[in-house]
């Protein structure tokens, strides 16, 4: 992990952008922070940065009925599929009770591809984003790297994101993810926003 300073942070510029808090994925067993303080770090995030006139943003993951609109390719390890509950999709009560938040929904890992998040960043006149969620290996990463590429600063909250294993949590914010963005704490988010 990065060090644990940012100068300043203008949450009026900012959203933070929550990866998939749904019942489906925080279901599965997640590391190394778990879902309720991911969920609960996530949460206190959204609110400053809401209350500092940025947006709060929260991403599910989901797809039709039939499945049709999800990525088919060969490969050689595909992403569990089959039948899943109604409420897989749905956010956690924590993350759906967020007020005024712009809801994203995604049909593949990244934010960006496919959906109005850019533009609606954008309009807003927004340029940092603030990524947290599940899994940070996949969803967090894959959505860092398309808001770099669309220039985005980008900072990711290490203890607001988890993924399927500690292993893979730890490559992902030490190996990949500094290349592409910031990674800091809940904490140093938080005092960067402080008047």
């Amino acid at each position: 992990m990065g060090k644990d300073d940012i100068v300043k942070l203008e949450a009026k510029r900012a959203a933070l952008v929550a990866i998939d808090l749904q019942k489906g994925i925080l279901g599965m067993p997640i590391a190394p922070h778990p879902a309720a303080a991911v969920v609960a770090n996530s949460t206190r995030l959204a609110e400053a940065i809401a209350r500092g006139g940025g947006l709060a943003a929260r991403v599910r993951v989901g797809f039709s009925a039939d499945g049709a609109d999800r990525l088919k390719q060969e490969v050689d390890q595909p992403m569990a599929g089959g039948p899943r509950p109604p409420d897989w999709s749905d956010f956690v009560p924590e993350v759906a009770a967020w007020p005024g938040a712009l809801e994203i929904l995604k049909r593949q890992w990244g934010a960006f591809h496919g959906t109005e998040l850019d533009l609606q960043m954008r309009r807003r006149g927004l340029d940092t984003i603030v990524l947290a969620g599940v899994a940070t290996n996949f969803g967090v990463e894959q959505t860092a790297r398309e808001a770099w590429q669309l220039g985005y600063s980008v900072i990711v909250a290490e203890d607001a994101s988890s993924s399927i294993s500690e292993a893979a949590h730890r490559f992902a914010v030490e190996t990949t993810l500094p290349r592409v963005s910031r990674v800091r704490s809940t904490e140093a988010i938080l005092a960067a926003m402080a008047p």
